[in-house]
């Protein structure tokens, strides 16, 4: 029973691992799409999302799955060490795997971060650009809608 479990345990780590690198793959779209913010499709950044999203739900349903079932077996584990040391040292393998796979994709949701930044605010300062010439233009139209009422000043009255 308690090794069928440790298995089950062993099996969430290697599915979180795999759930994770599909995080990065993401991620690395996720940069690509961001480097030229002049050229993003705003449609593709939004599938990246919804999946970057999907992936954690997913993460987060293991965790807890992990979490119940480790708190099931922890105190048999705990008073036999010694009967499941290989498989203890697997899990401790893969929990360190993914510690630094953990590392690494929040280094890499902070860089893209930055760069979905600058993308906003290059965005932003386009729109007021966009809001300024057609404020200019709007009172060009109007200043010239109202030269158009003002009769002629200097009139020739012989005749």
């Amino acid at each position: 029973m308690v090794s069928a479990s440790l298995d089950m345990l062993e099996e969430s780590l290697i599915k979180k691992i795999g759930v994770m690198d599909k995080i990065q793959e993401e991620n690395e779209k996720q940069k690509e799409l961001l480097k030229n913010p002049d050229n993003v499709d705003e449609e593709a950044f939004d599938k990246i999302l919804d999946v970057k999203g999907e992936l954690i739900d997913q993460l987060l349903k293991l965790d807890d799955g992990f979490q119940t079932l480790f708190d099931k077996v922890k105190k048999e584990v705990g008073d036999n060490k010694e009967l499941y040391k290989d498989q203890i040292k697997r899990m401790q393998g893969l929990i360190q795997e993914i510690t630094a796979k953990s590392a690494s994709i929040e280094a890499a949701e902070h860089r893209n971060k930055k760069l979905a930044e600058d993308y906003f605010n290059q965005a932003r300062q386009k729109m007021n650009l966009g809001k300024q010439k057609s404020a200019a233009a709007f009172n060009y139209y109007k200043t010239m809608n109202n030269f158009q009422n003002i009769p002629p000043q200097f009139l020739d009255n012989k005749n």
